[in-house]
């Protein structure tokens, strides 16, 4: 395989352009955030706020970027692939990574709400590819239509939240001006300019990752969906990775745990409702195992699993362990080496 790559000019500019997009991608991701939170944070909008909405969208605009440039040209499986395998990609190597380094206590209460939302959206989603076998354009509406109801309620939570209005009762005059002057240390032009720049890497970058990534899977035989399910989900959830390993140096490893339950569930109603509504797409079928999609039998339940084993034990005992993580880990290497093996 090695060999071919330097044999075959195509193909070695094709892996140099692929690894090319994953930069842009990852670069373009972390100067959106940074332009986005700049802004917020000028405008006084609360940091939880920040974190629900801003910076989970800003991590999953690569996602975002790839299904949606997949499904403007009919790369359906792409789409489909990049959503669900973004999803174990996030929670059981990315997540897991950071619970078995640092486990963190967490609010359950936070938790909750996208938890719910997350498993509603996975539950209406699975039955459509089960019993439907086509995303049509009315689910991707649909999907949308959760996305925005989730994001009015988290920005009404964050703005009634009673710790919000303590804080602000709490601080005095003093700190409100030392906050001023800090947060207008950065001039806004500049914010916008990283939100735009970020937005246009992002772009490029998605779609040589779509470009050269189906390029490559042709070239060497590997289904679409496994190349969408693998290398294509593991380079979009780069941005969440970064995400986590910052917040546990900053010791914020529950901070982290929501970003990533929020990517997970924007992966689901915001990447695959764009996806679907610009263009409909039936079921891929990659390999079959019993006679059955290995898609239906394998990709949905080690997503519904991994998830589960994730946020389950946090809701009810209010904490993660190390040997959550450990677990995590070595289902991702299973389902890995398993998209190979089939």
């Amino acid at each position: 395989m090695v060999s071919l790559i330097f044999k075959d000019g195509a193909m070695a500019d094709a892996v140099l352009l692929f690894i090319f997009g994953l930069i842009l991608l990852i670069k373009g991701g972390d100067w959106f955030v940074d332009g986005a939170c700049g802004i917020a944070k000028r405008f006084r909008i609360p940091d939880v706020l920040i974190g629900a909405t801003v910076v989970s969208i800003g991590t999953t605009l690569p996602e975002v970027m790839v299904s949606a440039t997949g499904a403007i040209n009919g790369q359906g499986a792409m789409a489909y692939g990049n959503a669900v395998g973004s999803i174990i990609c996030n929670t059981a190597l990315i997540a897991a990574i950071t619970i078995a380094i640092k486990p963190a206590e967490v609010d359950r209460k936070s938790l909750i709400i996208p938890v719910c939302f997350f498993f509603g959206a996975a539950i209406f989603y699975s039955l459509v590819a089960i019993f439907a076998q086509e995303f049509q354009r009315w689910v991707g509406i649909l999907l949308l239509v959760v996305f925005l109801i989730y994001m009015t309620f988290t920005i009404y939570k964050a703005f009634t939240s009673p710790d919000r209005k303590q804080k602000d009762e709490l601080l005095n005059p003093d700190e409100k001006t030392e906050e001023t002057v800090e947060e207008k240390s950065s001039p806004l032009w500049k914010e916008l300019l990283f939100l735009i720049i970020g937005a246009f890497l992002i772009a490029i970058g998605a779609d040589l990752l779509v470009d050269k990534g189906t390029y490559i899977a042709t070239a060497w035989g590997v289904p679409e969906t496994v190349i969408a399910l693998t290398f294509v989900a593991l380079g979009t959830s780069l941005p969440e990775l970064v995400t986590a390993i910052t917040s546990l140096i900053k010791g914020r490893g529950a901070l982290s745990l929501g970003n990533l339950i929020g990517a997970n569930l924007f992966n689901l109603v915001l990447v695959s409702g764009i996806a679907v509504t610009i263009a409909p797409f039936s079921l891929p079928i990659g390999k079959l195992v019993f006679g059955l999609n290995a898609s239906l039998i394998i990709d949905i339940p080690v997503m519904f699993g991994v998830m589960a084993l994730m946020t389950l034990p946090a809701l009810i005992r209010g904490k993660l362990s190390k040997v959550q993580g450990y677990i995590l880990l070595a289902i991702y290497a299973s389902y890995v080496t398993l998209q190979f093996v089939l």
